[in-house]
C-alpha cells in the first residue's frame, strides 16, 4: 500500500489574528499525524503569533524578526518544516472540506506537476482562481476571477501558475529551483515561479475538486502598482528566452509609454516612474539572475510562448480592452508565435 506523503503546511502571516483561528482549525481537522502546521510571523503587531501558539501544540510559530514579505517568510517557514510537500496558504484562506486529501492524492496521481493548486474561492460559489494567466507582456491575473463555481473545469489540468492563495509543491523543485523568489516581497511570486517551474521542464496544475476559500479584493492603490510593475519586468528580463524577448522588444516599449499616459491619468504615475527606476538600478542582479534562469531552462522559445496569452480578458489590465488594441496586440503575438515556431 502506498504511504500518502506528509505535508508541511506553511502560513506567513502578519497583523492575521483575526483569521487564523478558522484557518488553523480547517487545517487541524483535514492534516494527518505526520503532517506539519509552520505559521510564520511577519513582525504583527496585533497579536498573530500568541494567537497561532494558542490554537494548537501542533502549531509551529517561527518570528524571523523582520517582515521581508511573502516569499521571504515561506522560505523561514520551508527551512523549518521536513515535510516532502509544501502547503503554502494565505493566512485569510479556509481550505473546505476533503481540500488537504484531495492536494495530497494529487502527488501520486499526477507524477508530471511539479506544483499545483486549490480552485481558490471568494465564496462556494464564485471563484477567485482556477489558475493563473499571463500576457506576453508579463501582466498575469487569477483565472475566471468572479466567475461562477459552475464554471469550474470537471477534470485536473495544466496552468501558467499557481495562486499563491492556496498550492503545494514538491521540496525537491522547490529546492533545486530556489522557491518562490524573496526580493519580490509582495506580487507576482507565485507568476514567477510558475514560469520558471515550465521553464526548467516541469508542470504546475490545478486540482478542481479542492477548494480553498480566499478573502480576495484587488487593490489598487500606488504601492501595489509599484510592485506590480516592478516585479513584471524583473520576470520578463529574467525568465523569457532571449529570442522572444527580442521579438517583444516593440510591444514592450509601446506598452511601457502606454502604461505612462495611463498611470499619469488614474495617479499612479509617481509609482511607475519608481518601478522603472527600481529594474534600472537592480539590472546587474536581475542579469545574474536571468543567468541562473536560462541555464536552468529545458524547453524551447516556442514552447515558453505557449504558455503565455494575447488575452486581455481581465477587469484590471490597466491597458482596457479597446477592440482595436484586442486586434492589434493579438496579431502581433500571432507573428511573434510564427517565428518562435519558424526559427526558435
Amino acid at each position: 500500500m502506498t504511504v500518502a506523503p506528509a505535508i508541511a503546511a506553511i502560513v506567513v502571516a502578519h497583523n492575521s489574528a483575526d483569521h487564523l483561528p478558522d484557518l488553523i482549525g480547517s487545517l487541524l481537522e483535514q492534516l494527518q499525524p505526520a503532517d506539519e502546521i509552520i505559521v510564520v510571523d511577519n513582525l504583527s503587531v496585533d497579536g498573530s503569533a500568541a494567537v497561532a501558539r494558542s490554537l494548537s501544540d501542533r502549531v509551529r510559530v517561527i518570528e524571523p524578526g523582520s517582515n521581508g514579505g511573502f516569499a521571504a517568510g515561506c522560505h523561514v517557514g520551508v527551512q523549518h518544516s521536513t515535510a516532502p510537500l509544501l502547503l503554502f496558504l494565505n493566512p485569510d484562506s479556509i481550505p473546505r472540506a476533503s481540500c488537504i486529501a484531495r492536494l495530497r492524492a494529487a502527488a501520486d496521481e499526477h507524477p508530471e506537476w511539479s506544483a499545483w493548486q486549490a480552485a481558490v474561492m471568494i465564496s462556494d460559489d464564485v471563484i477567485n482562481s482556477d489558475g493563473g494567466v499571463v500576457h506576453y507582456l508579463g501582466f498575469g491575473w487569477a483565472g475566471h476571477c468572479g466567475a461562477s463555481a459552475a464554471e469550474l473545469p470537471t477534470m485536473p489540468r495544466g496552468v501558467t501558475f499557481p495562486s499563491g492563495a492556496g498550492f503545494v509543491m514538491r521540496r525537491a523543485v522547490w529546492d533545486e529551483l530556489g522557491g518562490l523568489d524573496p526580493s519580490y516581497f509582495l506580487y507576482c511570486e507565485d507568476l514567477d515561479l510558475g514560469l520558471r517551474v515550465w521553464s526548467a521542464g516541469y508542470q504546475v496544475g490545478l486540482v478542481p475538486d479542492a477548494h480553498v476559500l480566499h478573502e480576495y479584493e484587488f487593490d489598487k492603490g500606488g504601492r501595489k502598482w509599484f510592485w506590480l510593475e516592478r516585479n513584471r519586468w524583473r520576470t520578463i528580463l529574467s525568465v523569457y528566452p532571449a529570442s522572444l524577448l527580442l521579438l517583444l522588444v516593440p510591444a514592450l516599449a509601446a506598452s511601457e509609454l502606454a502604461l505612462m499616459l495611463i498611470s499619469a491619468r488614474d495617479g499612479w504615475l509617481t509609482m511607475k516612474l519608481r518601478a522603472q527606476a527600481s529594474v534600472l538600478v537592480g539590472l546587474p542582479t536581475v542579469l545574474r539572475r536571468r543567468r541562473r534562469v536560462q541555464t536552468a531552462s529545458r524547453v524551447n522559445p516556442a514552447e515558453f510562448a505557449s504558455l503565455l496569452t494575447a488575452s486581455l480578458d481581465s477587469r484590471h489590465l490597466p491597458l482596457g480592452n479597446l477592440p482595436w488594441l484586442v486586434w492589434c496586440q493579438g496579431a502581433y503575438w500571432a507573428g511573434v508565435r510564427r517565428l518562435l515556431s519558424t526559427f526558435g
